[in-house]
């Protein structure tokens, strides 16, 4: 099981600020901005190739749980999404995440 599986079923701690059925959002562990969340649907698949019809839904909703929260998260003045594919960029969890960042002025490639 995955970091990511063990923290979704409570058996790693993680500051949450945000769960339902079938979504975690967590605050980063290492974060590379003011903020740094994780959304993190919890059934365990890697990649965007791997969605099918269910997985694309909780995606889209993922989506817009960030774009209905983002001012309550302190994103109110902007946020970058990343989702890492691949060990070539940067995806250390083989669990399909996105990377929430905001809080302060990013630079592009940060």
């Amino acid at each position: 099981m995955c970091i990511f599986c063990k923290i979704a079923a409570g058996e790693i701690p993680a500051n949450r600020i945000y769960e339902d059925d079938e979504l975690i959002v967590f605050k980063d562990i290492a974060p590379i901005a003011k903020i740094h969340l994780l959304c993190v649907p919890k059934e365990h698949y890697a990649r965007l190739s791997e969605l099918t019809p269910a997985r694309e839904a909780v995606l889209a909703r993922a989506l817009r749980l960030i774009a209905e929260n983002a001012v309550a998260w302190g994103l109110g003045e902007g946020y970058r999404l990343v989702v890492n594919q691949g060990e070539n960029a940067g995806q250390s969890v083989q669990h399909l995440h996105i990377h929430i960042l905001g809080g302060e002025r990013l630079g592009w490639g940060e």
